[in-house]
């Protein structure tokens, strides 16, 4: 399963290692990242300044809820592109943050290391989508906005933007797959949790917020060209 997953491209990718093993520096537990507050603060702190430095600008220039924004939703995809692409395999990959470990490194998606999966059949559980959402993104998702004070409808929004990324990117990679990719981003759409997300999933997919990426722009508005594809503000005519 984990070449399966790591042919689909990095985003899915993961190491293993046995269970209840530490694994060697530089792999940190994940559960720092929904615990103590100063790991994602400091990596919000670094994302921050990679952001300002790519604009020629301090790093005060940079909203912090938009580092924290961009810290979530990279982490957010990197947990659910994984767990998503095992369950349309038939297959169950625990991505909960006490057995995870992970690289805090910059510039691609975040190493991440799981327990090794048992081998042979191990069908996905009917509860899957629940374990992920309740012991892994809702955790994380409530320690980043702890850390800076962002909005939890724009949070929330990443968690969807995320699930409905992973399926379109699992279902272009193996069109075979791509039933059973939507079906399991509709399973996590079903969620309460996400309930005032616009769904379903799929390509014309638009969030109920904004990742507030847009603030990256120079003149910090809401233009057609500074927001993403499948942004609420997309929606709304650009500026004359």
């Amino acid at each position: 399963m984990l070449d399966d997953l790591a042919a689909l491209g990095p985003f899915f990718a993961v190491r293993a290692h046995r269970p209840g093993q530490a694994p060697a520096a530089p792999w940190r537990p994940a559960s720092e990242l929904a615990g103590l507050p100063a790991p994602l603060a400091e990596r919000v702190a670094l994302v921050r300044g990679v952001l300002a430095a790519r604009g020629g600008r301090p790093a005060s220039a940079i909203d912090p809820r938009v580092a924290a924004s961009a810290v979530h939703l990279g982490l957010i995809a990197r947990l659910v592109s994984p767990a998503l692409a095992a369950a349309a395999l038939g297959r169950h990959l625990d991505v909960r943050l006490d057995g995870l470990w992970w690289q805090p490194g910059l510039g691609g998606p975040v190493p991440l290391s799981v327990p090794v999966p048992v081998p042979g059949a191990r069908p996905v559980p009917g509860d899957w989508h629940h374990q992920l959402l309740d012991e892994v993104i809702a955790p994380l998702t409530t320690a980043t906005s702890r850390a800076v004070p962002v909005s939890d409808r724009v949070l929330r929004g990443n968690v969807a933007s995320a699930i409905n990324a992973a399926a379109g990117q699992l279902a272009a990679a193996r069109p075979g797959l791509a039933c059973p990719a939507w079906a399991a981003a509709r399973a996590l759409f079903a969620s309460p949790w996400l309930a005032r997300e616009p769904g379903p999933p799929g390509p014309g997919f638009r969030r109920a917020s904004c990742c507030l990426f847009y603030r990256l722009a120079p003149d910090a508005r809401p233009a057609r060209a500074a927001i993403c594809g499948d942004c609420v503000l997309r929606e709304v005519p650009a500026p004359r």
